[in-house]
């Protein structure tokens, strides 16, 4: 397994990293979002859909492990509609074992797991159906990485919508997940481009006991009144394990937020300069695997 080393940063700080990637593997032509259409949720098309994700979540994470790669965020649908109220069957009791022996698998391989709701599942919504609607996707995901039983599992989550009155949506949020115990478990909040800077990121996180994700494009995109070493370094003590960033590079052609396929060597090496210690780094570039540059960690020592 190629390692990744540690070394001094230019900023000092010693940038010991780990990195993955969401979702897919374009190199093997495999994905653990393979997904089908609500009007098609029949118990033998879904069964097929989840055996599909289940089988190439192996293929990756073997070809991650011989390759350098320690982190992959697991893809929403990996049982497409799991926490739809017309879903057809138990989806834990029939795809437990088989989750199981992944997640073994996974710790063997040291592969940590994540999911990463979209920006439908919103808790803080003012709407009761939303939220109810939200909270089971959230329930969904912690039960899988439960199943899987993986201890170093995290689920990203943004905190969604503004509704004319940030500092009560905040607290909405907030009231909303106090008693969601197995979502707490795995929960870590992260910044977005356009209403929830780091810092108030940070209070929601405090509020609940969950750990910070900063990431670095959204960051640069609504930055608050912190530098990017200011939001790492209140972020980093919020994790009891090891913390995780994002990292990801703006697509010139599109609106702002937009994930290029590459991460642009000058992003990554200004995130290896701001970070305070060792972190897990998702790299969410288009490229997946293929989008992660090298140039800038090997000419730091980080990755051999």
């Amino acid at each position: 397994m190629p390692p990744l080393l540690g070394g001094e940063g230019r900023g000092g700080g010693h940038a010991v990293i780990r990195l993955g990637y969401p979702c897919e593997n374009l190199t093997l032509k495999a994905s653990t979002n393979h997904t089908l259409r609500l009007a098609s949720l029949t118990e033998e098309r879904v069964r097929a859909k989840v055996t599909e994700n289940l089988t190439d979540l192996e293929r990756i994470l073997r070809w991650n492990a011989l390759r350098g790669f320690y982190l992959f965020r697991i893809g929403q649908h990996l049982v497409p509609f799991a926490s739809h109220p017309a879903f057809p069957y138990d989806w834990e009791k029939v795809h437990g074992a088989e989750l199981r022996r992944l997640g073994s698998l996974a710790k063997a391989l040291g592969q940590r797991l994540s999911f990463h709701p979209g920006q439908y599942v919103n808790p803080g919504s003012p709407d009761p159906q939303v939220v109810e609607r939200s909270l089971a996707e959230l329930r969904y995901s912690a039960r899988a990485l439960s199943l899987l039983g993986a201890e170093e599992g995290v689920l990203v989550l943004h905190l969604g919508g503004v509704y004319g009155d940030p500092e009560r949506s905040l607290w909405r949020f907030v009231d909303n997940l106090r008693g969601e115990r197995e979502v707490l478990r795995y929960l870590a909040l992260e910044n977005d481009e356009r209403l929830w800077p780091a810092e108030e990121v940070l209070r929601a996180a405090e509020a609940l006991g969950v750990a910070v994700v900063v990431d670095s494009l959204h960051h640069a995109l609504n930055p608050g009144r912190l530098s990017l070493e200011e939001a790492l370094g209140l972020a980093f003590p919020t994790w009891r394990g090891r913390p995780k960033v994002h990292l990801a590079s703006q697509d010139p052609a599109k609106r702002p937020g937009a994930h290029a396929y590459r991460v642009a060597e000058e992003d990554f090496e200004r995130l290896l300069r701001a970070l305070p210690g060792p972190a897990d780094v998702m790299v969410e570039a288009k490229g997946k695997e293929q989008g992660i540059g090298k140039k800038a960690l090997l000419r730091e020592g980080l990755w051999v």
